[in-house]
């Protein structure tokens, strides 16, 4: 009897602690990596939703003053009278006339938390049912907040030219997540802040390399006189970028 209790004990050698000990550690670390790489997950996903909430804010902010603007040219709309000697009809109805047609180029909008973001326009496609504000500027900060104007800079909304969008690529399908997704026919509608919207056409649809800026020439767009449309978001895990491009219809 006392010969198998010391044979069983000498099972438990130094070496076998030792592995035992290492397994309790790789262990502990396996579920520490889980824990943090779950708790980083559930992080960026509040990180995202509370971005794409500042956006949604923006974006109500916005409608409601292109809506205010519209309204007020509809008040101001020209009545037709009789021009009477010394009467001050025609000043007034000229007035109105110069002010319903003023173009409301840029508008800085403040979130809730305090921080102000300066707009030019809505972006809207119902194919992939996203509908978000443009900013007028583009960073890696802003882009966590929505889509952003690329290039040109002095190119607005609906103008003569191509006026290009960038966008973070989601998973979730949020921003130009679901891009990939448009055909050639697809729609888009661009909005800009005096309420004029213009509706575009895909026609295009490539990936390119991140070098490659070809995509926001102006060449064709002003040689031809037209409106176009390029929206840029990465594809293949960001090593290159996915271009749509649009004509207005």
């Amino acid at each position: 009897m006392n010969q198998i209790l010391v044979t069983q004990k000498l099972y438990i050698t130094p070496e076998i602690k030792r592995k035992k000990l290492i397994y309790k550690l790789e262990l502990f670390m396996s579920v520490f990596l889980v824990c943090l790489l779950f708790s980083y997950y559930i992080y960026a996903e509040y990180d995202r939703n509370k971005s794409e909430q500042v956006s949604k804010e923006i974006l109500e902010q916005i409608k409601y003053q292109v809506d205010d603007t519209v309204k007020k040219e509809d008040d101001d709309k020209i009545v037709v009278v009789l021009e009477i000697p010394g009467s001050q009809s025609n000043n007034t109805s000229q007035e109105n006339k110069t002010r319903s047609n003023v173009k409301i180029d840029t508008k800085t909008y403040k979130s809730k938390d305090g921080v102000e973001y300066t707009t030019e326009g809505i972006l809207k496609i119902p194919k992939i049912g996203i509908e978000y504000p443009i900013l007028s500027a583009t960073s890696p900060e802003l882009l966590f907040v929505s889509i952003n104007k690329y290039h040109p800079k002095d190119l607005k909304p609906n103008e003569i030219g191509n006026y290009c969008i960038v966008g973070h690529y989601y998973e979730n399908g949020k921003m130009f997540g679901k891009l990939h997704k448009l055909k050639n026919g697809d729609k888009a509608e661009l909005t800009d802040l005096s309420g004029n919207t213009v509706t575009y056409q895909v026609y295009d649809k490539k990936v390119i390399e991140p070098t490659d800026v070809s995509c926001t020439s102006q060449m064709v767009a002003r040689d031809m006189q037209i409106r176009e449309l390029t929206l840029i978001t990465c594809t293949n895990g960001g090593k290159q970028r996915l271009v749509v491009k649009l004509r207005e219809v």
